[in-house]
């Protein structure tokens, strides 16, 4: 990949982090905020969503847009399912754990909260939400966090309730879970002033290491998401919305810098060519007999086939812009963005079925020399009609150079056409629900992960990797929880982060172990009842069968503690039956004899006093 100079290229970059907070409820009602699967919903419902108007009368562009294509939204609700979630039933005040949460993530940020709190509703008619919006609410402004390459200001913190999950398309539109829907979320918006991808990463990281100190997050896949927003002195600006995963966000900059500088060099090579973009036509007739399965399935359905000239682009809708994505394929993004497959251009054909005296056909059907390009839509006639519409406005703006637009990451660091940046028209306020007066002399700042590290190493006697791996962790919060409540930090630490890691990669289900069975392990091995060799398989029979208790687990699988006289037992029964190697090499055969007790005693004894009975009874024998 080039790298390029940024600074020349003035290079302007910002973030939105969008992180679900870990509350009892939800935002505006008191159902859970756990995720169900979709197979436990106990019914459906559905709704069609068109965009309002804001108060001064305007429609947003982009929700316009999403509401050209018309589809049904299905919800999948479940047993706890309220009316809230389903916009039967006004919101209810704020949540005020999330509140506090919030205000927590303020002050590490060094941000000043807002005197009064008011909701807001944005506009989304992508069926995310069944109201039609998303309600959000300005916390607090003007904060900053460091980078080794300077100061990043941190612009605003919201908080904002979680969009509904998608989970699969249908022939009408698309399938939703309303278990996500509600969940508190906080977004924050850095300043522009990002001006490297290693920099763009180094600011992630840090307010996701902030984020986490809090001990009030989800973890997880999902839970959260970065949003960044990229343009370059020519270029304009880009949000990319949905970043997964926070390592590949120096990938998505670098990849929308040069995908910008490649659009920039485009446009003045257009530029050179004087070139502009024809009228659209029907090309039905020129694919009556055709070979192609993709535009001969669209005419035996009484489809159509739409083309649009384009002028001096000969050459140029080929050209690739970013990795495996070519100017052909942004006008695809269009046109799969009002229902078409996508699109055939002549800078691929002959190809796909469709043969060279079809692509001759094609070009003087529309009247285009060997300097110009054209580009069809095979699919359902008003679609196709209105798919090519939106590729001939797309290769227009090539002619101006990059758009403004809301575009969306995927899994290889390149990024996809979405829709159009939005505007103020999409925000107004919501007038069901109270506004709020912040009071931040009521929250404590958090304790930083880095400081947490370093007292687990003063204070618990932990090692430094042990330490960062437990503060950094998914479970930092119990493990201050139990610690707090006498159980011997070592013995903490080491499950819940070697244990449970080791569990995890041998294919146990951890999932199924609840913070309850760990309490209750915790306190079993701490007080005696269940040797600490024993953990990992109590552990696995909780994992196998979590409806039962911890105790009874121990007791199902014969894991209770032995005592001293039932471990000198089964130490001397091995020895005695290993006799002739302890005669032969006296205490060099403790290591194999160590393993051999430890399997006859099943998890039941604590190792420093097999070690101990088993060096007495060799000793005995040498």
């Amino acid at each position: 990949m080039t790298e390029y100079d940024y600074e020349a290229l003035g290079l302007v970059a910002g973030l939105e982090i969008h992180q679900q907070l870990d509350t009892a409820t939800k935002l505006f009602c008191q159902c859970p905020t756990t995720l169900r699967e979709p197979e436990e919903s106990t019914r459906s419902f559905s709704r069609y969503l068109h965009p309002t108007r804001s108060e001064l009368g305007e429609l947003d562009d982009a929700a316009v847009e999403e509401s050209m294509v018309e589809r049904e939204f299905e919800y999948l609700a479940y047993d706890t399912t309220c009316l809230v979630e389903e916009d039967d039933e006004p919101p209810h005040e704020l949540d005020a754990e999330a509140l506090e949460t919030t205000l927590e993530v303020a002050q590490l940020m060094n941000m000043s909260p807002v005197d009064q709190a008011h909701v807001m509703r944005k506009i989304v008619v992508d069926g995310s939400n069944t109201t039609g919006f998303q309600r959000s609410t300005l916390i607090a402004t003007d904060g900053e966090i460091e980078t080794s390459d300077g100061a990043v200001g941190i612009e605003d913190l919201l908080l904002e309730e979680e969009s509904a999950q998608r989970v699969a398309e249908t022939e009408a539109g698309v399938r939703y879970s309303l278990d996500r829907l509600g969940i508190p979320l906080v977004e924050i918006g850095t300043s522009p002033d990002i001006s490297t991808p290693e920099q763009a990463l180094e600011a992630a990281e840090r307010i996701g290491m902030l984020l986490r100190s809090t001990g009030k997050v989800k973890r997880g896949l999902g839970t959260i998401r970065q949003d960044v927003n990229v343009s370059i002195a020519e270029g304009a600006r880009v949000e990319i919305k949905g970043v997964q995963s926070l390592d590949d966000i120096d990938d998505i900059v670098r990849n929308e810098v040069a995908r910008q500088v490649e659009l920039v060099d485009i446009r003045d090579e257009l530029a050179d060519r004087d070139a502009s973009i024809g009228n659209v036509r029907d090309v039905t007739d020129v694919f009556e007999d055709t070979e192609s399965s993709v535009i001969g399935g669209a005419l035996e359905s009484g489809g159509s086939v739409m083309a649009v000239p384009l002028f001096g682009f000969d050459g140029l809708v080929g050209r690739e812009i970013a990795p495996d994505r070519r100017l052909g394929t942004e006008f695809s993004d269009h046109a799969k963005r009002h229902g078409a497959g996508g699109i055939f251009h002549t800078d691929e054909l002959p190809a796909y079925g469709v043969t060279e005296d079809e692509v001759t056909a094609l070009r003087d059907a529309v009247g285009v020399s060997p300097e110009d390009a054209v580009a069809i839509v095979a699919a359902e006639t008003d679609t196709a009609e209105t798919a090519i519409d939106a590729v001939a406005a797309r290769a227009a703006t090539a002619l101006e150079g990059v758009p403004e637009e809301t575009r969306g990451a995927n899994d290889d660091g390149t990024t996809r056409y979405l829709r159009p940046l939005p505007g103020a028209a999409r925000m107004y306020p919501e007038t069901d629900v109270p506004p709020v007066e912040p009071d931040p002399s009521e929250v404590s700042e958090p304790e930083l992960l880095t400081e947490k590290v370093e007292r687990y190493q003063d204070e618990y006697g932990l090692g430094e990797g042990l330490a960062e791996q437990v503060a950094y962790g998914e479970y930092m919060p119990l493990f201050e929880d139990v610690v707090d409540d006498g159980i011997d930090p070592t013995l903490a630490a080491t499950t819940l982060e070697s244990t449970m890691t080791e569990l995890r990669r041998d294919g146990v289900a951890v999932a199924n172990i609840s913070r309850e069975h760990l309490e209750e392990v915790f306190a079993m091995a701490d007080g005696g009842d269940l040797a600490r060799e024993g953990v990992p398989d109590l552990l696995r029979a909780l994992a196998d069968d979590p409806d039962q208790s911890a105790e009874a687990a121990a007791e199902a699988a014969g894991l209770g503690s032995a005592g001293e006289e039932e471990v000198r037992e089964a130490v001397v029964e091995v020895v005695e039956r290993n006799e002739d190697q302890v005669e032969a090499e006296g205490m060099q055969a403790f290591s194999g004899l160590m393993g051999e007790c430890m399997g006859a005693l099943r998890g039941k004894a604590d190792g420093d006093l097999v070690s101990e009975l088993l060096r007495e009874e060799i000793q005995k024998r040498a």
